[in-house]
């Protein structure tokens, strides 16, 4: 038997009746089985997309729980994951684990976000998805494991990849940075997804995409020292991300990056997606009730031509599930 779209005031009524342990409604049989087949039409639309070619956005931003309904229609919504993944291909995800925090501090990505992505790569036939970060102030496998993310990862059958120095390679990026010292897997790799948590950062204002790209480098000082906007958008250059999405479902309003205290939080339950970065990034400023000018290494991406900062010259498409 078809099922009718289950609503989410449905949904909530199946819950509110069955909160003992029993659903009372009459048919609810019916309605879960409905909401069943509703979540497999999301994953579907997640890895085909549910828009026209034609008609792609330049970027999605969807306001509402729970997370994984949220990122999958971000997703779908910009065209489904086999837009950027195809089969066999050697898929990696930067998300932001600065830190040994868990996702109610909204210092680290929330890892419902990135098994989120892990498992819709591997449904669009990815032959493996790894997750790596370089941490700030603690070891990889500390982070990795208090943020919670190496739990969801491996939930997802995705893999946590602790990055080894032996790994890094000097490319050229040209300007100010010249030759530095990069992660080959990140460059390497067929599909490159960028994942960071929007938060506040006593150098660059906010920290969104683009600066979530310094754990790619094993030389944060150099970047420092030379001109760090201008070096963030450099780095970026050569990794060139191919999807980035941007957890804002906790942002952290002061005391970045790491953070500490829940006072500093705040609770959006937005997701942010975009095959531009500056543009995710330009619009992601407006959570602070900022501009892109706030932010130094957005103006100095877009003076260099590696995206729009320009939220009027996009089509931004904005949904609450």
């Amino acid at each position: 038997m078809a099922h009718e779209p289950l609503t989410r005031a449905d949904f909530l009524k199946i819950l509110a009746a069955g909160a003992g342990g029993v659903v009372f409604l009459r048919g609810s049989e019916d309605a879960l089985a409905a909401l069943a087949a509703a979540d497999d039409d999301l994953d579907q639309a997640a890895l085909m997309g549910d828009v026209a070619a034609s008609e792609y956005p330049d970027m999605t931003v969807v306001h509402g729980l729970p997370i994984t309904t949220n990122v999958r229609t971000a997703v779908a919504k910009l065209g489904g994951m086999r837009r950027f993944v195809s089969p066999d291909d050697d898929v990696v995800i930067k998300p932001n684990i600065c830190t040994a925090r868990g996702p109610k501090y909204a210092a680290t990505t929330n890892p419902t976000v990135v098994a989120t992505l892990v498992r819709l790569a591997l449904g669009a036939g990815a032959r493996r998805v790894r997750v790596m970060d370089n941490p700030i102030t603690v070891s990889p496998a500390s982070a990795y494991s208090a943020s919670g993310i190496k739990k969801a990862v491996e939930s997802a059958k995705g893999s946590m990849h602790i990055m080894s120095s032996t790994r890094y390679r000097d490319y050229y990026v040209g300007g100010l940075l010249g030759s530095h010292p990069l992660y080959r897997d990140m460059i390497e790799c067929d599909v490159l997804i960028n994942v960071p948590i929007a938060k506040v950062h006593g150098a660059t204002g906010l920290t969104l995409a683009g600066k979530n790209m310094m754990g790619a480098t094993s030389n944060r000082g150099k970047m420092h020292t030379k001109g760090l906007s201008r070096s963030i958008a450099e780095i970026n250059r050569k990794l060139k991300p191919d999807l980035t999405v941007i957890d804002a479902i906790r942002i952290l309003v002061r005391h970045g990056p790491t953070g500490g205290s829940l006072s500093d939080v705040r609770r959006k339950d937005i997701v942010i997606a975009s095959m531009d970065w500056v543009a995710a990034d330009a619009y992601a400023t407006r959570l602070f009730n900022k501009t892109p000018r706030y932010v130094p290494y957005i103006r100095a991406a877009h003076r260099m031509g590696l995206g729009e900062n320009d939220l009027t010259k996009l089509t931004i498409k904005k949904y609450r599930v």
